[in-house]
């Protein structure tokens, strides 16, 4: 269960990263804000990691490389995702049958897009110095921590009327 969350924030360090490569590779406003939007990360998360890690300048580099190559496979499912959302939210006043058909395919867009962040992470992953992956995989464990307890601490059913 622990190398799942692992996976899971790693996949979504390198979602920031993609997020920021794809926002300062955009000249237009508009685009930016849609790249910003369809990844939910901005600058600030590359910047925080560079600065965390301590990151070269060459390490930075190749990290945006990576990204900028891996936004191809990436956009279209988050593209794919979004679209499944808006029809699963067509359906939520009946047509339950039909509901269950998207809802299976949103669910394999999400394994997908999963995988997908899970391969570019590891990647991203190995480009650390050993030093920094040790620094990376304490600052995962303080997250888990930090969301196990928040997880404990919350209700354990409906709220009461």
């Amino acid at each position: 269960m622990k190398s799942i969350r692992i996976r899971l924030l790693v996949a979504a360090m390198a979602v920031v990263f993609a997020a920021t490569v794809a926002k300062s590779q955009s000249a237009d406003t508009q685009a930016a804000a849609m790249h910003h939007h369809e990844f939910g990360f901005g600058d600030h998360m590359m910047g925080f990691f560079a600065d965390y890690l301590n990151l070269s300048d060459a390490q930075q580099t190749q990290m945006k490389a990576v990204i900028a190559k891996e936004h191809a496979t990436l956009k279209p499912l988050v593209q794919q995702l979004h679209q499944t959302h808006q029809q699963l939210r067509q359906y939520e006043e009946g047509a339950y049958d039909e509901a269950k058909a998207v809802a299976a395919q949103e669910s394999q867009t999400v394994t997908e897009l999963t995988v997908q962040k899970t391969r570019i992470h590891s990647e991203l992953f190995q480009m650390l110095t050993p030093d920094q992956q040790a620094k990376m995989k304490e600052f995962e464990a303080r997250h888990e921590a930090r969301m196990q307890k928040r997880m404990s601490q919350a209700p354990s059913g409906p709220p009461e009327e």
